[in-house]
C-alpha cells in the first residue's frame, strides 16, 4: 500500500442493483487486496466533498442496455478541471469523451478479442499484444487533447496528452485486472 494514498472513490453508473456484481464488484476486490482504502458511490450522489477527498477515482462500466447515464452527462463536467487520476471503463470512458465532447459512435463488441497496445498504457508496453474482454455497444471517437494507444481502429484504450485521465472501452476487471492495480499506483 502507498503511504500517500488514502481514498479511491469508486463510482457506480449502474441504473440496475443487480449489474454492481458484475460491473462494480469486481474493481472493489482489486481495491481491496491492495489495502487501500475506498468508497464507492452511485453517480448520482457524488457530491464536491466526495471529489475532494478521494486522491484517484474509477468510473466503472456497466451492462449493454444500461446507458442512462450518458443523459446525465453533466454530472461529469468536473471531470475537465479534475487535477488527481480518474480511470473511466468502458460507460466510464464513453463519459471522458462525452465531457471533452467526443462523439458517441455505435458498435456492439461482445467476448475476448486481442489488443496491440500502440504506447504504454498502466502497465502494458506499447507493442505487446493482450487478450481483453469488451461488452460495449458504443464507444467514442478520439477526444481531442487524447492519445490513442491501441491500433484498432475504435479507440480502446486513451490518455490525456497532459492529465492523468485514462479509459479503457474493454473491461480491465475481467481479464487485465493489471490495468487496475497500476492506476492505483500513479
Amino acid at each position: 500500500m502507498e503511504g500517500n494514498i488514502s481514498m479511491i472513490l469508486v463510482i457506480n453508473i449502474c441504473k440496475e442493483k443487480l449489474h454492481y456484481l458484475e460491473f462494480v464488484k469486481p474493481i472493489e476486490d482489486t481495491i481491496k487486496k491492495t489495502g487501500i482504502k475506498f468508497n464507492t458511490k452511485h453517480y448520482i450522489s457524488i457530491n464536491s466533498k466526495d471529489l475532494k477527498n478521494a486522491d484517484k477515482i474509477i468510473i466503472c462500466g456497466t451492462s449493454l442496455k444500461d446507458n442512462c447515464f450518458i443523459e446525465d452527462i453533466k454530472r461529469f463536467e468536473w471531470i475537465r478541471n479534475y487535477d488527481k487520476p480518474v480511470l473511466g471503463i468502458c460507460g466510464g470512458m464513453q463519459i471522458i469523451g462525452s465531457v471533452f465532447l467526443a462523439k458517441i459512435g455505435k458498435k456492439t463488441e461482445i467476448g475476448l478479442f486481442k489488443e496491440k497496445f500502440i504506447g504504454d498504457f498502466l502497465g502494458i508496453n506499447a507493442g505487446s499484444e493482450e487478450e481483453v474482454y469488451h461488452l460495449h455497444n458504443f464507444f467514442i471517437e478520439l477526444p481531442k487533447g487524447f492519445l490513442k494507444l491501441t491500433d484498432s481502429k475504435i479507440p480502446q484504450a486513451i490518455k490525456h496528452k497532459e492529465k492523468l485521465i485514462y479509459g479503457t472501452l474493454f473491461h480491465p476487471e475481467v481479464r487485465q485486472k493489471k490495468i487496475i492495480e497500476e492506476f492505483l499506483k500513479i
